[in-house]
């Protein structure tokens, strides 16, 4: 197999700050770490790798310091790293992101060889839109699932086990496919010594600007992004009472919270609504 894993270079922090001019984010001065909710992502890709042969290789849109995240993916067991940099890029939205990462597959397939797999984490940090997996389905119009949580071949056959809030669900997928994991679905393996002296001995990361891709202007970067912060709003943090309460049963749990809700008058108002509500809905 050759698989195809999404890696974004995100703030590390979730208090991200947004220029109010561009509505862009701002990363000056605030440093920057692997998307958490990737790393199930790879994880899966490499135990893939492990049980099917083939290779992964990990793709990120990003600015030139993202090739510390990719040097980390690397670490892990990640076989090559392709980072997409370009000033032409900046400032996209998740259309004109999820365009720029569509055409770099098609590049690779080109290229590099046919990909069967890609995957993408469920969001990220800095943003939570998860959109990026199923708009890059849309543009190479693949199949995609999400909230994956394992992948195999059953008789030739590949199959993904997705969790949802009620349900675990079992699909067989065509591939090509693009799938996109559970935030939790896997914890992700150290990074061994043995792949970072093959990180500095192969330098096995390649960076496609524009200029490879050839891609239209128009389409990428700010210019081709539909979306528009028009205002920011900075809320403040919510003043918390910090009471902490240990029940001895579910029944015990609700009927403590629904007495202490009954003692604020904002939230008695609110509480006494739903449930007129749910008695007209009975």
């Amino acid at each position: 197999m050759r698989i195809v894993v999404g890696m974004k270079w995100v703030p590390g922090t979730t208090s991200v700050r947004i220029d109010p001019k561009t509505g862009t984010l701002i990363r000056e001065g605030v440093p920057s770490i692997v998307n958490p909710h990737d790393m199930p992502a790879v994880e899966l890709s490499l135990q893939l790798k492990d049980k099917y042969k083939g290779e992964v290789i990990a793709i990120s849109m990003a600015p030139p310091p993202a090739l510390k995240g990719l040097e980390y993916l690397i670490g892990m067991g990640v076989d090559r790293g392709i980072l997409v940099s370009d000033r032409a890029f900046a400032g996209a939205d998740t259309l004109a992101t999820s365009y720029v990462i569509a055409k770099t597959i098609e590049k690779i397939n080109r290229e590099i060889g046919k990909v069967d797999l890609v995957v993408f984490g469920q969001e990220t940090i800095d943003s939570s839109t998860a959109h990026i997996g199923a708009q890059t389905a849309s543009w190479l119009n693949w199949p995609y699932i999400y909230y994956v949580h394992d992948a195999k071949f059953v008789d030739s056959k590949f199959v993904v086990e997705r969790v949802l809030e009620d349900a675990v669900e079992e699909w067989e997928v065509e591939l090509p496919a693009i799938i996109a994991t559970h935030m939790k679905a896997l914890k992700p393996r150290p990074v061994r010594l043995i792949n970072k002296i093959r990180y500095k001995v192969e330098k096995p990361i390649m960076t496609w600007t524009n200029a490879e891709l050839k891609l239209d202007p128009r389409c990428i970067g700010l210019k081709g992004s539909p979306t528009i912060v028009s205002k920011t709003v900075n809320v403040p943090e919510v003043p918390r009472k910090k009471i902490v309460y240990t029940p001895k049963s579910g029944e015990d749990a609700a009927k403590w919270i629904i007495e202490t809700l009954m003692k604020d008058d904002k939230a008695s108002k609110v509480l006494m609504k739903y449930l007129s509500m749910e008695g007209e809905v009975q």
